[in-house]
C-alpha cells in the first residue's frame, strides 16, 4: 500500500449580498464569501489538499477563476471532479481534516452536517472526516470579520 498526504489553504472576503457556504452547507449569516464560484473556502482548501497530495497543481489550475464555466459554480461539484480525478490516478481518500477560521457565525451547530456532506462526496465514512471551527480571538482579518480562511489536510491511499 502506498500513501500520500496533502495540505491546502484558502481565504475569501466576507461581503453583503452573498450566501455563506462552508463544507457544502449553507450557513445562515448576514454576510457571505466573495469569489468566482460560491466561494466555499473549506471545500477549496480541501480540493487543494487532495490535488497537492498527488502533485496535480491546485484548484486554480483545474478550475480557473477567469473561466465562465465556473462562475457561481457550486463548490461541491468541484470537489466531486477532484475526487474523480484522484480516482483515475488510482488513489482513494483515507481521511481528511478541515479547520475553518471565522469569528462569526458560530459553526458548532453545523459541524455534523458538514462532516456528513463531505463524507458523502469523498466516498468515506463520517469517521474519516474531521471538521473543526475556531475563532481567532478577534485577531487578524478573520477576527475583524473581514473574511474566513480554512486549512485542510488529507491522506490518500493506493494499492497500486
Amino acid at each position: 500500500m502506498q500513501f500520500r498526504i496533502g495540505q491546502g489553504y484558502d481565504v475569501h472576503r466576507l461581503v453583503e449580498g452573498r450566501e455563506l457556504w462552508l463544507c457544502g452547507v449553507k450557513i445562515p449569516h448576514s454576510l457571505g464569501l466573495l469569489g468566482h464560484s460560491d466561494a466555499d473556502v473549506a471545500i477549496h482548501a480541501l480540493c487543494d489538499a487532495l490535488l497537492g497530495a498527488l502533485a496535480l497543481g491546485d484548484i486554480g489550475t483545474h478550475f480557473p477563476d477567469n473561466d465562465p464555466e465556473f462562475k457561481d459554480i457550486d463548490s461541491k461539484i468541484l470537489l466531486v471532479r477532484v475526487v474523480e480525478l484522484i480516482g483515475r490516478h488510482g488513489w482513494e481518500v483515507g481521511n481528511v481534516d478541515v479547520t475553518i477560521m471565522a469569528q462569526r457565525p458560530k459553526l458548532a451547530p453545523h459541524i455534523a452536517t458538514m462532516r456528513q456532506r463531505l463524507a458523502g462526496i469523498l466516498g468515506v465514512g463520517v469517521d474519516c472526516v474531521s471538521v473543526k471551527a475556531t475563532t481567532t480571538e478577534h485577531l487578524g482579518f478573520e477576527g475583524r470579520e473581514e473574511g474566513i480562511s480554512a486549512t485542510a489536510v488529507c491522506l490518500l491511499g493506493s494499492s497500486r
